[in-house]
């Protein structure tokens, strides 16, 4: 049997998504062919639920958990290959597997196949994503185990913005913090970033190299990226995954005083550090949801809605007009993201705070727009310069890479 398929794991800290592809007749994306897709979520610490898509056919399974908890990766990628070789033989159609994995420090900046050395090496950057890398390593480990002649390949979120220059990634904190510790900004969603900035180079008839935009990926994590010449020149997320826009649960930028702050009003560090990532952003402001659909649906009877909404767009906004300062010129503003891709009302708040940098939004296309077979979707008016919504494909990213570097060794 002809191996072409690639296996995309992504082993979150209470889930695991996969997806199966078939890379016949291979190289460009729109030939990537969806077998299979799935999720692995934490019910509770006994057992945990597993949805596969099979073509049309959707099952849903519950398992027990070995071990608890702590065994929830693992157990559940067992369930996944299990599940996916009732239809295929996966050693006869596996070609390799890739792996997202959160955070590559300073030492990656591109996807690379997996070694040990590379496992320890990103083993040793799970103190910079402690809730993710060590989830990616168990992923990484397990099918190891189950496919130990396969090739496996890491794709880090953080590569992409390791070419940010060291005036756009540099904290004002003592040197030997930075040195030390690692401190700097780090930026996160760098496969969605590039992704979508190809996309727009072939949209636009550009070389990358020439390509000058900036991207925003709107979703429950949410994040904006000045991409120069083709590379992240500055993204607004930190060191970690909080800093920057408002998002779902996140707070985003705020003044670190109100830390020590809280700390002095007896809060424990731990419930500020809970707060601001799980209980904050959209749903800390409304009180009501993380869920932008929930939020534009409650604008007219709760206030409260309507206030996230607004700072939700302005931080996004404001970033966006903080990026054109690493540009020298700007070929289009890019939408993607759950939300991006999404919600209307969203776009055109965003837009209508950039009117300095040349942007204005056709309401009536931005309104109408819907998923289709083009690769984007111009959202702009005449005297605009170019607004673009690309849905993303971070998986499809993944395989490419994961291909690419298979068949180059």
């Amino acid at each position: 049997m002809s191996h072409s398929f690639i296996l995309v794991i992504n082993c979150g800290s209470s889930s695991v998504k996969f997806a199966l592809y078939d890379t016949k007749p291979s190289s460009p994306l729109k030939n990537l062919s969806l077998i299979s897709e799935g999720i692995a979520e934490l019910i509770n610490e006994e057992h945990a639920n597993i949805t596969i898509r099979l073509n049309s056919n959707k099952s849903s399974s519950t398992i027990k958990l070995s071990n608890g908890v702590s065994s929830f990766h693992a157990d559940c990628l067992k369930d996944i290959i299990s599940g996916l070789n009732q239809t295929f033989s996966l050693k006869d159609y596996l070609l390799g597997i890739g792996h997202r994995v959160v955070h590559g420090g300073n030492v990656f900046s591109k996807s690379v196949l997996i070694s040990d050395d590379v496992l320890k090496q990103i083993k040793a950057c799970s103190e910079l994503a402690p809730l993710h890398n060590p989830a990616n390593i168990i992923g990484i480990e397990t099918l190891q185990r189950q496919f130990p002649q396969l090739q496996q390949a890491a794709i880090f979120d953080t590569a992409f913005h390791q070419t940010i220059p060291s005036h756009a990634y540099t904290y004002a904190i003592p040197k030997q913090w930075s040195e030390q510790y690692q401190i700097r900004r780090y930026g996160f969603h760098g496969t969605s970033h590039r992704y979508v900035a190809q996309q727009a180079a072939s949209y636009l008839n550009k070389d990358m190299k020439d390509l000058s935009v900036i991207t925003a990926h709107l979703g429950n994590g949410a994040s904006v990226t000045a991409i120069k010449n083709g590379e992240s020149v500055d993204t607004s997320m930190g060191m970690t995954p909080l800093e920057g826009l408002v998002m779902g649960t996140r707070a985003g930028d705020l003044d670190p005083g109100i830390f020590d702050y809280l700390v002095n009003k007896d809060i424990s560090p731990q419930e500020i550090n809970l707060t601001l990532n799980k209980k904050s952003g959209l749903l800390g402001i409304s009180q009501l949801s993380h869920d932008m659909r929930t939020i534009c649906n409650a604008l007219e009877q709760n206030e409260d809605a309507k206030l996230a909404l607004e700072v939700f767009c302005f931080r996004a906004a404001k970033y966006i007009a903080a990026m054109s300062a690493s540009l020298s010129k700007l070929d289009a503003l890019i939408f993607t993201g759950g939300i991006g891709e999404n919600a209307t009302l969203v776009r055109e708040k965003i837009v209508n705070h950039l009117s300095i940098l040349g942007f204005e939004i056709n309401t009536a296309i931005n309104a109408g727009t819907i998923k289709n077979e083009s690769i984007a979707t111009a959202i702009h008016t005449q005297n605009s310069r170019p607004i673009l919504i690309i849905p993303t494909d971070e998986e499809a990213m993944i395989v490419i890479d994961t291909l690419d570097l298979i068949q180059s060794k």
